[in-house]
């Protein structure tokens, strides 16, 4: 280890925080992580890191338990002899969509921490909700129509915030609470991303949301730079309530990189940080993988945790009811492309859990991984068999926007055609390629807009490379069949940083943050330091030419059975 600065960054996710401390040559000094389930399950009631309401579809999180992990995981650093004392910058990134409520004071508790005491036993009263609702809550169906409505249409939506209405999305949730908990709502001083949550808790002080991670919430108009006046009063409750509700939400921090302020002194006395440690902007998750690695043009990542998401960054502006489009966190005039999935890795596993268990194995995905390798591309034994096609969808999902349920349907390998719904269920072994398909499938369908023919047209439009990270990039049979569906010139590669792309993200944030020069952008610094050798590995192939172009001959069969299945649920 070197003895020059060192960098802290964070990832507050739905079922774990971690931390990760790095030197600025982008090596890893240490790391830390609190298991919410492990560490506080009985005492908070959660399961997979949230508690759920079934009968209003609500899904959230106790704010007091993320106290609890952040002093929890600075002791597990400090138990490991990591140098806190040598931190420079702190950044990190956070679960998107969620939102915190603070009280009207939030902001003296915050200023006057003590360091004898954690700081759950000091910030009961900081917050007018013990809740934090997770991107996996769907209770806001009624605020989506009417935001969808607001502007016109979903287009138009789309248009001005970069993405439709979701029931994730923070504008709905903000909405549904005042309707619901008037006198909290009207108790609430100021409102957080869990991204400015928890810089906050560094700083000492309400710390203003990013630039990225706003974009989340179906209230920031991207090309006006600008909260969006109409839906503003909308998610109020009318014109009077706008001026109130632009406080509560405060200015958005435009710079990604830069100093917010010094770290709190409760963090100094407590944990030996330096006064000199400075905090800069924290932003949302999917933000913080893309900062992960320097993407190259053509580029996509593909997160295979609990939810699935495809990412791409582009200077194009291109918004659709059917995806996302964010701010780049770090870089003024570029933009993240987002699709992102409730059924992604939990939905696997639901799969993976009604197959037999294996015999002579430990890992639980061997059956999974067995019939997913051995069943051919979208099962075609033959010339005369139909191409299987289906949605898993064990959790409302988001894009298309229906409700739970299994889906299974046939077609014609050929062109698409005479789609059917398969009336008796297929060997559940047949399931476990068809759902990763349908998943790729998916992706491949709604980023074919933004991906060109690499080579003057010599290949089909598809990205460069495919880069996986999260728990499913592990998985030797999934990266074959995502590399098989969305192609990968030069191959799908695992992006290796032991589960902790969002915290590293956050950290390499944190390094440009304070070591830039003058009008040095994030992929310039970074791409100076960051060292390909180790970090990835190939894991597929990538691009087989007649396996991807036979998926391409049923996409179309597959944007039709979305269609049909939504106007069937749109029915009833």
């Amino acid at each position: 280890m070197s003895d020059g600065p060192l960098y802290l960054g964070f990832d507050l996710s739905t079922q774990q925080l971690k931390a990760i401390v790095i030197q600025s040559d982008l090596q890893v000094v240490s790391d830390a992580k609190v298991d919410f389930d492990q560490d506080f399950g009985s005492k908070y009631g959660i399961t997979k890191g949230v508690q759920v309401n079934e009968a209003e579809g609500e899904v959230f999180a106790p704010v007091a338990m993320w106290l609890e992990a952040l002093d929890l995981v600075l002791q597990r650093l400090q138990d490991k002899k990591t140098p806190l004392d040598r931190i420079r910058g702190v950044s990190g990134s956070c679960q998107q969509h969620g939102s915190v409520y603070w009280s009207h004071e939030a902001e003296s508790l915050l200023a006057d921490l003590r360091s004898a005491e954690p700081l759950v036993a000091q910030l009961t009263g900081a917050f007018s909700h013990p809740f934090a609702p997770n991107w996996q809550d769907h209770s806001t169906q009624a605020e989506c129509d009417q935001y969808d409505a607001r502007l016109g249409k979903a287009d138009r939506l789309a248009a001005v915030t970069g993405s439709a209405a979701h029931h994730r999305f923070t504008g709905t949730q903000i909405m549904r609470l005042r309707r619901k908990l008037p006198d909290m709502y009207a108790a609430t001083s100021r409102i957080s991303l869990v991204s400015s949550f928890l810089a906050s808790l560094f700083l000492g002080a309400v710390a203003p949301m990013d630039i990225s991670d706003v974009c989340g919430m179906n209230l920031w108009d991207i090309p006006a730079n600008s909260w969006a006046e109409p839906l503003l009063e909308l998610t109020a409750g009318g014109k009077d309530g706008v001026a109130g509700l632009r406080t509560k939400l405060g200015e958005v921090r435009q710079d990604g990189g830069g100093s917010m302020g010094h770290i709190s002194s409760y963090f100094t006395a407590r944990y030996g940080f330096s006064p000199a440690c400075e905090i800069a902007p924290f932003t949302g998750d999917n933000p913080a993988t893309i900062l992960a690695l320097p993407l190259r043009p053509l580029d996509a990542i593909v997160s295979l945790g609990t939810s699935t998401t495809f990412l791409m960054i582009t200077p194009v502006y291109k918004p659709d009811p059917s995806y996302h489009f964010f701010n780049h966190p770090t870089t003024p005039g570029q933009y993240m492309f987002m699709l992102c999935y409730k059924n992604g890795g939990l939905a696997r596993e639901k799969v993976r859990d009604v197959l037999p268990k294996p015999e002579n194995s430990t890992d639980p995905w061997a059956t999974f991984n067995k019939h997913a390798l051995e069943t051919p591309p979208l099962d075609l034994r033959s010339d005369s068999d139909k191409a299987k096609l289906g949605l898993y969808f064990y959790l409302p999902e988001i894009v298309p926007n229906i409700s739970a349920g299994t889906w299974r349907y046939t077609c014609n390998a050929a062109d698409g055609s005479a789609l059917e719904a398969v009336e008796k269920s297929w060997p559940v072994e047949t399931d476990a390629r068809v759902i990763v398909e349908s998943q790729a499938l998916s992706m491949r369908l709604r980023s074919q807009k933004l991906v060109s023919g690499p080579d003057a047209g010599s290949l089909p439009a598809q990205p460069r490379r495919i880069y996986l990270v999260g728990g499913g990039s592990l998985n030797p049979a999934i990266a074959s069949i995502i590399g098989d569906v969305l192609g990968g010139v030069d191959g799908v590669y695992k992006l290796d940083v032991g589960g902790n792309a969002c915290a590293l993200g956050g950290a390499y944030k944190a390094v440009w943050a304070f070591e830039r020069a003058e009008g040095e952008t994030f992929d310039e610094l970074i791409g100076k330091r960051w060292k390909e050798e180790g970090a990835i590995q190939k894991v597929g192939d990538g691009y087989r030419e007649g396996v991807f172009e036979s998926y391409g001959k049923v996409l179309g069969a597959f944007e039709e059975m979305e269609g049909r299945i939504l106007k069937e649920a749109r029915n009833t």
